[in-house]
């Protein structure tokens, strides 16, 4: 798993990353079948209640359905992010944003969602590097 995941990020180098990608990277290293311990799935491992606030699909494998869910859940996690605090996420916050909503927006982030955010803006800020 860890060779396909730096694989993947060797091929995807050659082209830009977003901010999605990353999530997808940090979330399941590009599988899609994932399906995470308290029942998240996709290659965003989303909760199955939280992906059917945007889709009735059950389609949790194929890329695009994943990409657009995780999409419109963090455009709703971003604008309240930004009608609370007055400005857009950083890199740090986004990812705290999609794996701890309420501790984001509560301004207390635990050391342990705080260290996987870090390797999130680590991932974000590599991709940087030469644009």
């Amino acid at each position: 798993m860890k060779t396909f995941a730096l694989l993947l990020l060797l091929t995807m180098s050659a082209s830009a990353m977003d901010r999605l990608d990353a999530l997808w990277m940090m979330e399941t290293g590009g599988n899609d079948q994932a399906i995470g311990k308290a029942g998240e799935r996709s290659r965003f491992q989303v909760k199955g209640d939280v992906w059917q606030t945007v889709t009735r699909s059950r389609d949790y494998a194929r890329p695009d359905t994943a990409r657009m869910v995780a999409s419109r859940v963090m455009g709703r996690r971003v604008s309240a992010f930004a009608s609370q605090f007055g400005r857009q996420p950083t890199d740090f916050e986004y990812y705290a944003l999609w794996n701890a909503p309420t501790q984001v927006m509560s301004g207390r982030v635990s050391p342990k969602v705080s260290a996987r955010c870090q390797r999130f803006c680590n991932l974000c800020a590599r991709d940087r590097v030469g644009r």
